[in-house]
């Protein structure tokens, strides 16, 4: 089987003051034994963004660790994500912006994860199970 994994998983791997970081790893292996491990073109992006991570060093991560980014979103995943996005909009609106807001990628994430009959390992379980209930989710 393969999972789909989510950006908040490897940035908190890499950082070192990440509360979560001791369960990421074990989360990870798990996942792996299991089948292989994925990762939507939205999570490569927000990646680059950390501060000392640059294309070559996602691209080696990446192929060392045999983590397939998958580049190619469909139309029903942009559509999927956009019927998500804007369920998520409106219940902000609604609540008055209730919690940390969210950006069109988690919902790219979540889309490309359902649409692909992936397993989602996120430390976000929240958003993801409200924007996503079909969605198995899979937490550290």
């Amino acid at each position: 089987m393969t999972t789909a994994v989510d950006t908040n998983i490897f940035v908190a791997l890499w950082d070192e003051s990440e509360a979560q970081k001791p369960a990421v790893g074990p989360a990870l292996e798990a996942a792996l034994r299991r089948g292989s491990l994925i990762v939507a073109a939205p999570v490569y992006s927000e990646l680059l963004a950390f501060p000392s991570r640059s294309e070559s060093f996602l691209d080696r991560f990446f192929r060392e660790t045999g983590i397939y980014v998958d580049w190619n979103l469909d139309e029903g995943t942009w559509k999927a994500a956009g019927r998500a996005y804007q369920t998520y909009a409106m219940r902000r609106r609604t609540h008055r912006g209730a919690g940390p807001r969210r950006i069109l990628a988690d919902f790219l994430i979540g889309a490309h994860a359902l649409r692909n009959g992936f397993p989602l390992l996120t430390l976000d379980e929240r958003i993801y199970r409200a924007a996503f209930t079909r969605l198995a989710i899979v937490t550290a």
